[in-house]
């Protein structure tokens, strides 16, 4: 059991976390989720005890084995695999001890300790999980120094994973893994014995792994029960709770409001008019649910171009005169929506450049639009940016010769409206930097949008509004991106980027999961089926993921609706209940027209649930 009780920690003047209590059950699986900035990092550095909170105190168990990642990567001469198997300390000791040691008593009890922690399985289990994190034999006997950052973030992983502490404690783990490492994390996650505290933006691993989910806003948290998918449920119920009470409440103080200043004055009046204001300045407000209106991504659409924008025919790219892809042949067209999976190291990013026109094919023909224009994105994008500039002058660099209202306007889409546009980049979170990025890229309407892992700063709400941005996009898009989620809702097509090739993958992004699975579990590739199957289970997949598609798509709209006509239903309520507090169509409307217009509606909203519920239940058929 971990237990936070009124925990507030304050930094800079600050208050990040405010009188934060939670008990989290034993060997259960959190998911620390909250928006950019809300102090998920902060609360974690307060459970394994690197920041003293100013109030309150985090409890556990005596001797809890705590686990977590530094921040920084492991260097050096060493091996990955020699760093994995150095992480648990005590078998590494007893190791050392073993060969030193001549007291046969103590000798005795070191092979009785070394067999009770499975000493002689470790160094399978550090390659298996090495292996899981994409490092092949070979990688393993690489030393540390000839890996990016990236990878060494991997190791650290590793090495955190191979220790097995009582409470695991991880931060963003598959922003440095590629779809292949991130399911075989889930997976072993899903099997992990301990306590597993994990911040993650990742829709499909909050709704995978964790059984609940520890929600950080305003300094507060809360624990709901269940995955990412059952907490947005129970947390609109709340918020539609909080609101119906808020308005209710908002009623009721105008009502005392009124019957104060109408009977202050009065003596006969006066006690009760005094005992109402009294139960006025008691009634604590309740605050309404807010929309972030930062929380927008717009991306400008671009000129009609005819088709197709890219074909390329037998090309070859690399570094170096040394060919990364050969035999590509690719046709992109002005509406296609492309998703390139496969490890990381195996090309992905390499294609997206050549894509670009960053790199040049050395062998085959590759032929672009004359006026076609691309956007791409990377993460680098994110990091160059100058710190000590504000958008405003990022933007208005980009944008010669715009006027002041364009380069405003451009930022606008991306929620840099007002102040937030003379902010310095420096006191921006990371999610703001990277819609900073994607504002600058798409300045003049692409035609082709190149996302290399876009959403690794986003909060899960930020990469909704991605994905709808995108869907609302009439450009071509080609994503590279370990998000599932994402990939689901926004690709038409899978190219699979392996063997040092790229093809069409035949099948959805569920069928390329479960190959990965089945390799994992060493069931074959799952390659082996005849042609003709093959290409029955791609129609089969065609045909499946416009009917998931076409079902979503329904189900979104009708939610649309449904938020839209009971809002429109809590409107007219309050006018009925409360002429005076009426604004906007209801204010001019008369008592009739009223009950009129919330009876439309009513019927209205049970049609959208009807067609919300038919969409639902086609989807789960599917």
């Amino acid at each position: 059991m971990l237990t936070l009780n009124g925990i507030t920690v304050r930094l800079g003047g600050r208050t990040i976390l405010d009188r934060a209590s939670a008990s989290l059950p034993p060997r259960s699986r959190v998911g620390l989720i909250g928006r950019n900035g809300a102090g998920k990092s902060t609360l974690m550095k307060v459970m394994i005890g690197q920041i003293d909170p100013d109030e309150g105190s985090c409890e556990m168990p005596r001797d809890t084995r705590l686990g977590y990642i530094a921040q920084e990567a492991p260097s050096g001469t060493a091996t990955p695999f020699d760093t994995v198997l150095a992480a648990d300390r005590e078998r590494a000791a007893l190791m050392a001890e073993s060969e030193a040691t001549e007291d046969p008593d103590r000798l005795g009890h070191i092979y009785e300790r070394l067999n009770a922690i499975d000493a002689y399985t470790a160094p399978a289990r550090a390659a298996r999980i090495l292996v899981g994190l994409g490092f092949d034999e070979e990688m393993q006997g690489r030393p540390l120094d000839s890996y990016s950052g990236g990878w060494k973030m991997r190791v650290a992983l590793a090495s955190l994973l191979f220790s097995s502490p009582d409470l695991l404690l991880l931060d963003e783990p598959s922003n440095h893994l590629d779809l292949e490492a991130t399911l075989w994390l889930e997976n072993f996650l899903k099997a992990y014995r301990g306590t597993v505290v994990v911040i993650s933006h990742e829709r499909d691993l909050l709704n995978n792994v964790v059984d609940y989910i520890l929600h950080l806003e305003g300094g507060r948290v809360m624990l709901y029960p269940g995955g990412y998918d059952a907490f947005e449920r129970q947390r609109a119920e709340r918020l539609a709770q909080a609101e119906a009470a808020r308005a209710k409440q908002q009623a009721e103080r105008e009502k005392l409001q009124d019957y104060v200043a109408r009977n202050s004055a009065r003596a006969s009046t006066a006690k009760q008019a005094q005992s109402r204001a009294k139960a006025l300045a008691k009634m604590q407000p309740i605050a309404a649910a807010i929309e972030d209106p930062t929380l927008h991504f717009g991306f400008p659409s671009p000129p009609e171009l005819r088709p197709p924008l890219i074909t390329m025919d037998m090309a070859a790219v690399g570094y170096n005169d040394t060919p990364v892809l050969r035999r590509v042949n690719l046709r992109i067209d002005p509406d296609d929506r492309l998703a390139l999976l496969g490890r990381n190291g195996n090309g992905k990013t390499t294609l997206a450049r050549l894509i670009a026109a960053q790199l040049k094919p050395m062998e085959g023909a590759m032929n672009a639009s004359s006026k076609m224009n691309v956007g791409y994105f990377t993460q680098h994008q994110v990091e160059e940016l100058d710190v000590g500039d504000t958008p405003l002058e990022h933007m208005s660099r980009v944008m010669k010769g715009a006027t002041p209202a364009a380069v405003r306007a451009q930022l606008g889409r991306f929620g840099f409206s007002g102040e937030r546009a003379t902010q310095k980049v420096g006191s921006m979170s990371g999610g703001e930097r990277a819609r900073l990025a994607l504002a600058l890229i798409t300045r003049d309407a692409p035609h082709l949008l190149i996302l290399d892992e876009p959403t690794n700063h986003l909060d899960v709400d930020s990469r909704e509004a991605l994905v709808q941005a995108l869907n609302d996009y009439s450009g071509a898009v080609v994503i590279v991106s370990h998000d599932r989620h994402m990939i689901e809702l926004v690709a038409d097509r899978l190219v699979l980027v392996d063997n040092g090739t790229a093809q069409p993958f035949d099948g959805s992004l569920e069928d390329y999961t479960d190959i990965i699975l089945r390799k994992a579990d060493g069931n074959g590739s799952g390659g082996d089926a005849p042609k003709a199957d093959r290409k029955a289970e791609k129609r089969n997949a065609a045909e499946w993921r416009e009917k998931q598609k076409t079902a979503k798509n329904a189900i979104a709209r009708a939610e649309k609706e449904m938020a839209t006509l009971a809002a429109e239903r809590s409107r007219i309520d309050q006018a009925l209940f409360d002429p005076k507090s009426a604004t906007g169509a209801e204010a001019k409307m008369t008592m009739t027209q009223l009950m009129m217009k919330r009876s439309e509606v009513e019927k209205k909203l049970e049609a959208a649930e009807e067609m919300w519920m038919e969409a639902s239940a086609a989807l789960e058929q599917l």
